[in-house]
């Protein structure tokens, strides 16, 4: 899809007027993106963040911890802590980035953003009424 900024706009009559999406074409094929959520999926159920998972849902999301570079070095105390996610894996309803910059309590994404990521998410999905799979 064409990124865009807004779904619709209001008119001088105050009607709303949903702006179409325009399919821009196909970046990966219907398997690359199976693969690559089962990829997710099972970054999520066995990886570093695997004990803020959500229990009775399938999220595909990885985290990531980037060193900083301080004058030709990088900082060992700092980082930029990210996941990235969307759920339910098998039929998304949302996708969402969390970034922290320089967080305080790790310097981990497993231990920061990760956790913040499947708080957030568990909002949403009921948000979404989506319960869990038995």
């Amino acid at each position: 899809m064409q990124p865009k900024v807004v779904t619709a706009i209001e008119n001088g009559n105050g009607e709303l007027l949903k702006i179409q999406n325009k399919i821009k074409g196909t970046p990966i094929s219907e398997k690359t993106s199976k693969i690559m959520t089962e990829i997710l999926v099972n970054a999520v159920e066995k990886g570093e963040a695997q004990w803020t998972k959500l229990k009775g849902y399938r999220v595909a999301g990885k985290t990531g911890t980037a060193s900083i570079p301080v004058k030709g070095q990088y900082d060992s105390t700092s980082t930029i802590a990210s996941f990235i996610g969307y759920a339910p894996a098998d039929n998304p309803k949302f996708v969402m980035l969390v970034i922290l910059d320089r967080p305080t309590t790790s310097i981990y994404a497993a231990e920061t953003a990760a956790p913040l990521f499947f708080g957030l998410a568990s909002d949403l999905l009921r948000y979404y009424g989506i319960p869990p799979s038995p």
